[in-house]
């Protein structure tokens, strides 16, 4: 390690949200080392929201990050992969030859799920990266028939697209209903319509036996055929370089963080969708694949590799534990969620699901844990603040879609 912080080098594994938000933000912490952020793709650093809307319609060409990392002292790698790690020697491994570090950032994100046998095949699609969006505009301009593998958050965004671009869309989904594992049924449940009023077709209960050129061949025998497949079954952390390093992972493969978002070797830390991290709010290790907790973590590396090289006393380490929230747009709506549940808590809702706007809440022990806003945005901040504050509120209040839900406190 370098003598002084002048002379000490961080470096970002990962050009996305999460290691671009760090270099941005230790500069603002006033760090005045070295920052070297090398990224995989050979794009500038962009957002990647756009990519299921803007970019993949052609209504925007670009979705880069207003960042001038030449006036921040930025070192700017694109189109390196990273392919090793020695914790002990301080060394990462590329292609290009191995980079050492004082501080080593882990910002590489999550890589979508392939299905199983479908590498390679013509015509089948993901939707993750700039590229990917590129390769599916054309699909999208010659409205054809597409089906789409999985009701998750990015499948609902993709029919979107494809049928405001004159697709013929038929979405394929194993679970009984759209957006499993992210919401309970009886909530999801609500939501299938949306397909149908926007002319695609949903297909629940089903799983895909094989997909294949020009279409999927379903479980109960049938065969859906496609001028193109787009599989959007979910993601997993990008963190396969990192084997044989040391580095403590999860089940999924996350980098297992503690509450500073520290990694199990020393000054090496993790964020974004890649990492996971405890929250003492929920009492429970939580994985987020959302762009606000790239943009929020970043903050708290930063803070914490500042202070990690401050002398003893002049600086206390920041704890990461967010209400995390999201947002989705797709079928004409704007969906936003804060917070975390469970199927413990108890489920209330507020409004009528077959209006345009309505909400969902989970309270626990008299406090809300978590929101859905459906076209309520005011539900959303109200709900967000109170999350963070764990205010007890009255159930029945909450239950009052006529009431704000800052009126539903209960007073003591």
């Amino acid at each position: 390690m370098g003598d002084s912080r002048g002379e000490q080098r961080v470096v970002v594994v990962g050009a996305g949200m999460a290691g671009v938000q760090t270099a941005v933000h230790l500069r603002e912490q006033g760090w005045p080392g070295g920052i070297r952020l090398i990224g995989g793709e050979p794009h500038r650093p962009y957002d990647r929201p756009p990519l299921s809307k803007a970019v993949l319609l052609g209504k925007s060409e670009d979705a880069s990050l207003d960042v001038d990392f030449g006036s921040l002292g930025v070192d700017l790698e694109l189109g390196r992969e990273v392919t090793g790690l020695h914790t002990g020697s301080r060394l990462l491994e590329t292609a290009a030859g191995q980079v050492a570090y004082d501080h080593l950032v882990i910002a590489t994100g999550a890589g979508p799920v392939e299905f199983p046998g479908s590498q390679g095949v013509p015509g089948v699609h993901l939707l993750r990266t700039l590229d990917d969006a590129a390769r599916l505009r054309p699909v999208l301009a010659r409205q054809g028939e597409i089906v789409v593998v999985g009701a998750g958050w990015i499948g609902a965004e993709f029919t979107t697209a494809a049928r405001e671009s004159g697709c013929g869309v038929t979405v394929v989904e194993a679970a009984d209903q759209p957006l499993p594992g992210a919401l309970p049924a009886e909530v999801s449940a609500d939501m299938r319509g949306w397909y149908e009023q926007s002319g695609a077709r949903l297909r629940t209960g089903v799983a895909v036996r094989s997909v294949e050129h020009g279409g999927v061949l379903l479980d109960d025998g049938t065969r859906l055929t496609a001028d193109a497949v787009v599989v959007g079954i979910g993601s997993r952390p990008a963190t396969g370089w990192l084997s044989g390093s040391g580095i403590e992972l999860g089940r999924h493969g996350e980098v297992l963080a503690d509450e500073g978002l520290h990694a199990s070797a020393p000054d090496v830390y993790a964020v974004g969708d890649c990492a996971s991290f405890p929250s003492a709010r929920y009492g429970r290790r939580i994985l987020v694949h959302h762009w606000d907790n790239a943009l929020q973590g970043a903050r708290v590396v930063a803070a914490n590799i500042a202070a990690a090289t401050l002398p003893d006393g002049e600086a206390e380490s920041a704890v990461y534990d967010p209400v995390p929230y999201f947002w989705s747009e797709q079928f004409g709506r704007f969906i936003q969620y804060a917070g975390y549940h469970t199927a413990e808590d108890e489920l209330v809702r507020r409004g009528d699901p077959d209006e345009a706007a309505w909400s969902v809440c989970w309270l626990r022990g008299g406090a809300l844990t978590a929101l859905l806003a459906v076209g309520r945005p005011r539900d959303l901040a109200q709900g967000r603040r109170l999350i963070e504050r764990g205010t007890p509120v009255d159930p029945a209040r909450v239950a009052d879609a006529a009431v704000p839900l800052k009126k539903a406190v209960v007073q003591s």
